[in-house]
């Protein structure tokens, strides 16, 4: 179908939640999307950073392939294997204990903040259940984790918003520590790295207090790693680098490697807290996304997940050396740049026209390429954002 036809189409028919930008992606391979008109660009951002396998992975294709040529989907209220496997893959990397299945990360954060609120109204030490969340966080789509998410911008159309959500300065443990003085919460909710608040890596002090207080306070530490989860950060999860075990950890994008899936880990604290009837999702552990994602478990072992830092270190290196960069931040293969004079959505433009893919973050450029991409792609990324942010 001719290029102008799809845009045409989906100006009529679809309902514009999202500014598109004026790429119609008709093909990929590895970590480059071939547009419809023939143009190749180094795919910088992954759906989002959710094709965490770049395109055409053959033994994720293989997997879920071969699962929808046995059984596509099966209600809940039966068993099938991919799900079990799935789940234990995850608590045997996390060390936490049990896994909920959902489809999205909006979906996966909504169950963390019922378990929180279930467990601060009927089994915490007595009864509470605010949740504090960050300044600039983003946690989802639904009320109540637009709510939670910390970005005026996100919330102002959809008031009146669910109460109970308390917001704290970003890497101000003493500010913290007086909010849960004044709030007496159930949970805590934070993004280690967060994405669309600008990719910021919080201050390791700060995690340590959070952790310190709801160990001494009975509150649960949820962990949101939607974005920066399942590898992205250079080692599973970014908890891992944080020193830290917390109750509830949310995961999606990069889990499914281009399917949709998402889900919370539960620790010991929460991971019999919802029970029948409590919670559901039609689709939640569909057996193909769960194949799929049981073969991206399998490819990110220890040899794998040092690469995601080599890369990682590789790209940090070359963009240092250009003018326009000013500044880093993120995890492993999660860049947030500073430019000087230059937005970050101005950078994106730019960069298109010079075949390379990014996504803004607040005024910085986030970079999320697939974790599978290869230094000769990396190379070919480089040399064309040279073009843009070493002039």
């Amino acid at each position: 179908m001719d290029r102008s036809h799809i845009k045409e189409l989906d100006a009529q028919y679809i309902v514009h939640t999202y500014n598109r930008y004026d790429v119609v992606v008709d093909h990929a391979s590895g970590a480059v999307v071939t547009d419809a008109n023939g143009k190749e660009y180094v795919d910088f951002c992954s759906g989002y950073a959710a094709n965490s396998l770049g395109y055409q992975n053959e033994a994720w294709l293989d997997a879920v392939i071969g699962q929808l040529k046995k059984v596509q989907h099966a209600s809940n209220l039966y068993y099938t294997e991919p799900g079990p496997l799935l789940a234990e893959k995850l608590v045997t990397r996390s060390g936490l204990c049990k896994v909920w299945f959902a489809n999205s990360g909006g979906e996966a954060n909504e169950a963390a903040i019922k378990t929180a609120r279930k467990y601060g109204n009927t089994l915490a030490d007595h009864k509470k259940n605010t949740i504090i969340s960050l300044k600039k966080s983003f946690h989802g789509r639904t009320l109540a984790t637009v709510t939670a998410t910390g970005l005026a911008e996100a919330q102002e159309v959809f008031a009146p918003l669910v109460p109970g959500f308390v917001h704290a300065e970003i890497d101000d443990a003493e500010a913290l520590e007086k909010l849960a003085d004044q709030y007496d919460p159930c949970a805590f909710l934070m993004e280690l790295v967060q994405g669309e608040g600008g990719v910021h890596a919080l201050d390791q002090e700060f995690v340590d207090k959070a952790a310190e207080l709801c160990k001494s306070r009975d509150i649960l530490f949820i962990d949101d790693e939607v974005q920066v989860g399942i590898g992205r950060s250079g080692t599973l999860f970014a908890f891992e680098q944080y020193g830290i075990k917390p109750d509830i950890v949310s995961f999606a994008k990069g889990i499914g490697a281009g399917l949709p899936i998402g889900g919370i880990i539960c620790g010991p604290k929460t991971c019999d807290v919802l029970v029948p009837g409590d919670h559901g999702s039609t689709f939640g552990m569909n057996p193909v996304a769960c194949a799929g994602g049981c073969v991206v478990l399998d490819t990110m072992d220890d040899a794998f997940l040092e690469s995601v830092k080599a890369k990682s270190e590789m790209i940090r290196s070359e963009l240092l050396q250009m003018k326009k960069v000013t500044g880093l931040d993120g995890l492993g293969l999660m860049i947030g740049i500073d430019l000087d004079g230059m937005t970050g959505s101005e950078a994106v433009n730019k960069l298109m026209e010079e075949g390379v893919l990014a996504i803004p973050a607040g005024q910085r450029l986030r970079l999320l390429p697939p974790l599978t991409i290869s230094e000769e792609e990396i190379k070919t990324a480089l040399e064309a954002m040279r073009k843009v942010l070493d002039q």
